[in-house]
């Protein structure tokens, strides 16, 4: 779109809302919003004790085509991580996310073949951490950086993501406070994923194909 049709058109939006560019009302309602980060309407599903949160988090990604497992601690993330590849048939080698948070869980142990950082594309299987999930829809929140490379989340063929539990939260308006929190108003990462199962895509019949555009598997280890 050329500028002056960009400006055409938010002029007469202008003038449909009345609006006067730099109003000092209307910049002073925005400020406000912006400051405020005020919630809107939130459903009743996801308003529960959290270990029920935690328990439809694990029943919403299964509903959504994830395989889910729980652990204790991180020093039994390798043996569920192997466990998963070699029931699956999958190869022993691994992609790995340099999370601190991973630091607990000794693949080094383990018979399995491992790269660390970002995907190069060429990788089956890649592990990475989650920020947290969202109980209401079984959706894993996952955010950019070093750590975690946003790589991880699409071009492997199997997902493994590891959450915390007591990082998921009933609804998705109780993630971005979260975030926030831990990374400074202003400061967000440069991307945040939602992701919800497997990738996916239907054809105009409507036949459900896997890994369209991103990972065919995808399997959830919640911590705790």
């Amino acid at each position: 779109m050329s500028g002056s049709t960009r400006d055409a058109i938010l002029g007469r939006i202008r003038r449909s809302n009345r609006a006067r560019p730099g109003d000092p009302e209307r910049q002073r309602t925005v400020e406000e919003r912006l400051a405020g980060a005020p919630k809107g309407i939130v459903p009743r599903r996801g308003q529960l004790p959290h270990a029920d949160q935690v328990a439809l988090f694990v029943e919403m990604a299964e509903k959504a085509n994830a395989t889910t497992a729980r652990i204790a601690s991180y020093g039994d993330l390798p043996a569920e991580v192997t466990r998963w590849l070699r029931d699956n048939n999958f190869p022993a080698d691994l992609r790995l996310a340099e999370d601190p948070r991973l630091a607990g869980a000794d693949f080094d142990a383990t018979a399995l073949t491992l790269r660390r950082g970002a995907s190069d594309g060429n990788d089956l299987n890649a592990l990475s951490h989650a920020e947290g999930g969202i109980a209401e829809t079984g959706t894993l929140v996952l955010v950019s950086g070093p750590d975690n490379p946003t790589s991880l989340n699409f071009l492997p063929e199997n997902h493994i993501v590891v959450v915390k539990a007591e990082d998921i939260a009933g609804d998705m308006e109780a993630v971005f406070p979260a975030i926030r929190q831990r990374y400074g108003k202003g400061e967000m990462p440069r991307s945040l994923n939602f992701v919800t199962g497997p990738s996916r895509s239907g054809d105009i019949e409507q036949t459900l194909l896997l890994g369209a555009h991103g990972p065919r598997a995808l399997h959830i280890i919640v911590v705790g």
